[in-house]
């Protein structure tokens, strides 16, 4: 399958989970979801879905447990808008990668903050 195409069937998958899951799983049991990527293997066989997640940690445990509770509704949801020849076997990973890059930039000003020279009176030499 082209490179090309494939990209086209990731970013269709990724705009209908996202759809499927807004719609379909209450906000107040598991926080706010976003789909951040979704990686489907060559054959179209499986798909894997990198969810984002803002919430406590309590309502991130629960969505974890609603989408794989949840997979094969959800699956058969995205069927019926994504028209393929197969609809790839999806499974749900927790992507922290947005909250692990605000933590590197939050680290790095304050490495910044810290080496900026302390600005005190004029001193007369």
């Amino acid at each position: 399958m082209s490179s090309l195409r494939l990209q086209r069937v990731r970013e269709l998958l990724k705009r209908q989970i996202g759809e499927v899951i807004r719609r379909e799983l209450p906000l107040s049991e598991v926080g706010m979801l976003t789909v951040n990527d979704v990686d489907v293997a060559k054959d179209l066989q499986s798909a894997t879905v990198f969810v984002g997640f803002v919430g406590s940690e309590d309502q991130k445990k629960r969505s974890v447990e609603i989408l794989q509770k949840e997979r094969k509704r959800i699956q058969g949801l995205v069927a019926r808008s994504v028209v393929l020849k197969y609809t790839p076997q999806l499974r749900f990973v927790m992507d922290d990668s947005v909250s692990r890059g605000n933590r590197i930039l939050q680290i790095l000003d304050e490495i910044e903050r810290s080496s900026l020279p302390h600005e005190g009176p004029p001193q007369d030499h």
